[in-house]
């Protein structure tokens, strides 16, 4: 599987957001909380951090940078299931990659396990 992260894996628009936050599942792997539901398309993405706990957009961009990596490096435990993921960062700390690939790693297993 090759390692990539395309536009076309990236969540965008309003609807689709809201729907998944409505109909989705949620789980915590920290310093993560994930909301997943089951998608027809491919898998799709979101990755947020929050202004109210960061407020220098460099560190909001460097975590969001952070979960990305960490995402795309493990998006194969996922396997040929198609869903729609939003990753929030819940941590008042700014973590280090290790912690943030860990936590996803968690996350992404306990989404494949369902």
């Amino acid at each position: 599987m090759v390692n990539g992260f395309p536009k076309r894996n990236k969540l965008c628009g309003k609807l689709r957001i809201a729907q998944l936050y409505k109909e989705g599942k949620r789980i915590v792997a920290w310093p993560l909380r994930v909301c997943w539901h089951y998608s027809e398309g491919e898998t799709e993405v979101l990755v947020w951090a929050p202004k109210s706990l960061f407020k220098h957009a460099v560190d909001r961009n460097n975590l969001r940078r952070l979960m990305r990596e960490a995402y795309r490096l493990n998006q194969g435990i996922l396997g040929d299931k198609h869903y729609r993921i939003a990753f929030n960062y819940m941590d008042k700390e700014l973590q280090s990659f290790s912690v943030i690939e860990k936590g996803m790693k968690k996350a992404l297993t306990k989404i494949a396990e369902h």
